[in-house]
């Protein structure tokens, strides 16, 4: 199966247990309740999850730190759960940073500060090296 289409099912599955989470919550939480709820909505839906994974970061041949992003789902995507007004540029851009570092193509926003659901999909194009 084409990865563009398992990335496109499983953002629909991360996206639709994501919306029983806050239908179910409803908004005014702390991220980090939904980012429990959501990781407890996607095990039950069979997926698994890495939460809080560390990824070593160089730079020239040095290690600089540590990126830890929230979610990691079946090893493909990444989810970062907010609670904010609206996804800004700096959220993409460190979105964009964090496929980088990780490797991964896909990588989910999601916001439960509102009754419906926001969420933005950041896409890192294959690298010949990939």
């Amino acid at each position: 199966m084409r990865v563009e289409l398992v990335h496109e099912q499983l953002s629909r599955q991360i996206i639709g247990s994501a919306i029983v989470v806050v239908n179910e919550l409803k908004p005014g939480l702390d991220e980090k309740l939904y980012e429990r709820a959501l990781i407890l909505e996607l095990q039950a839906r069979g997926h698994v999850v890495h939460r809080q994974k560390r990824f070593r970061v160089s730079y020239r041949g040095h290690h600089i730190g540590t990126l830890i992003p929230d979610l990691i789902v079946n090893d493909l995507v990444l989810v970062d759960t907010k609670v904010v007004s609206v996804f800004t540029p700096s959220h993409v851009a460190q979105m964009t940073g964090y496929l980088a570092i990780t490797g991964l193509q896909l990588a989910l926003l999601v916001n439960f500060s509102q009754a419906t659901l926001q969420w933005k999909r950041v896409v890192r194009q294959p690298q010949p090296s990939d």
